[in-house]
């Protein structure tokens, strides 16, 4: 490889490490005790590659990515889930398939890391 094209690969290596050393570190990584719309409490687990899971019925998988501070899950269901920080409590919401993530959620809840 020449110098320059040497040089651009080693940056897109470098950005590749950061972003995912970004999602790791982001502390939104583990499981997380929340409340269904209905009250029940379940687990969400966000793993580093991305992927999440939940204890809810049957259980439920699908992605999750960090946006502006906040998970926000993607389930194979079509529903959409984000937990962030606000203040020093932590937050649920879900949104059906198709609901708009900037009104008003189908269910929140207390957010609660449990590992």
């Amino acid at each position: 490889m020449t110098g320059p094209i040497k040089m651009a690969a080693a940056a897109i290596g470098f950005l590749a490490m950061t972003i995912v050393a970004g999602i790791a570190a982001s502390g939104l990584e583990g499981t997380w005790n929340v409340k269904d719309t209905g009250g029940q409490p379940f687990q969400i687990t966000l793993a580093s590659d991305g992927v999440a899971t939940a204890t809810r019925g049957e259980g439920m998988t699908g992605t999750w990515k960090e946006d502006g501070g906040a998970a926000v899950i993607t389930w194979d269901s079509g529903w959409t889930t984000k937990i962030w920080k606000d203040g020093d409590q932590y937050k649920k919401t879900a949104y059906r398939k198709g609901q708009a993530l900037d009104g008003a959620p189908a269910n929140s809840s207390g957010a609660e890391k449990a590992k």
